[in-house]
This record gives C-alpha cells, sequence and structure tokens, in this order.
C-alpha cells in the first residue's frame, strides 16, 4: 500500500485506530530518515569549512565576515574552525542516533547557536554583511532547527506510542 514499514500489513487486520497509528509511524520513520540525511549533509558541509578555516583564514574574511574583514585573523579562524568541527560531530552523532533525546536537544541547540552568531554578527556588531556567504548559514540553522522541532514532536509521538505498548 506504499507504506515503507513491515507492519503495515498487520495493522490491515487491526482496528481502524491501529492502522492509523501505523500509518502515522511509516510517515515518522520516513520523515526522520530525511532528517538524518539532511544532518549528514549538514556536517559533511561543515568539515569542509572546519578544513578550510585551517587552510587560509582569508576564507572568512571573504565569505563571512565580509563587514569588518581586519577583525579576522588566523586565531579567530581556527577557533571557528573547531567549533564547526565540533558542531559537525554532534550534528553526525545525531543522525546515527538520532532518537537519543539527550543528543537530539544539543544538536537542535548546535543550530540555533549558530543561527544567533550569525545573526548577531549581522545585526548587532556588523562584522558581517547580508551576503550568501552569510545568508547560506542562517538559511541552514533556520530549515535545520525547524525540521529538528518537527522531529522532536514525531520523536514525541513515538516515544508515547511505546509508553501504550509497555503498558
Amino acid at each position: 500500500r506504499g507504506c515503507c514499514c513491515s507492519e503495515w500489513r498487520r495493522g490491515e487486520e487491526a482496528a481502524a485506530a491501529e492502522n492509523q497509528v501505523l500509518w502515522c509511524h511509516c510517515k515518522m520513520s520516513r520523515f526522520l530518515n530525511v532528517l538524518r540525511s539532511w544532518l549528514v549533509m549538514v556536517s559533511i558541509i561543515a568539515m569542509g569549512n572546519t578544513v578550510q578555516s585551517f587552510r587560509d583564514h582569508s576564507f572568512l574574511s571573504e565569505k563571512l565576515y565580509t563587514g569588518k574583514p581586519s577583525l579576522v585573523n588566523g586565531l579567530q579562524a581556527r577557533t571557528f574552525g573547531i567549533w564547526t568541527l565540533l558542531s559537525s560531530v554532534i550534528r553526525c552523532y545525531c543522525a546515527i542516533d538520532i532518537r537519543n533525546k539527550t543528543l537530539y536537544n544539543i544538536t537542535l541547540l548546535t543550530f540555533f547557536i549558530a543561527l544567533g552568531h550569525f545573526l548577531s554578527e549581522v545585526f548587532i556588531y556588523g562584522t558581517a554583511a547580508a551576503t550568501i556567504g552569510v545568508l547560506a548559514p542562517l538559511m541552514v540553522a533556520s530549515f535545520s532547527i525547524l525540521g529538528m522541532l518537527i522531529g522532536l514532536q514525531y520523536l514525541e509521538v513515538e516515544a508515547a506510542s511505546q509508553n501504550k505498548k509497555r503498558n
């Protein structure tokens, strides 16, 4: 019937309410798999940004901090690179174990921190301008927050369903 779950056949024989739960489960699984793929992609891109930050700090002054490029130096670039690496690792681990609630919340927090950082650099400190170099991470952080908040709802429904099965 177009459902990805092997449990669907069992659902055909069950009550209509159980069919709804199984359909919802299939929808949840699909969404969480898409979210996992998104997190892996974002993580890989962040790894590339990490390498670039360590290789040549002019990358940051030319692409991100164009408002006050003179403030970008090697130390700041390496610090940015370490933060980006840490975020990348956290996001990748979350993609691997997306049902780990603590890891999920920490990953969501990394996107809020990134969003806050770039918004403050543009609107408070003036070190970044609204160029594609800044708009791209702002969009990635925003879409990621949205996706993870939706995913959080699915995970909570899934957890409640598991608790009902146990009782």
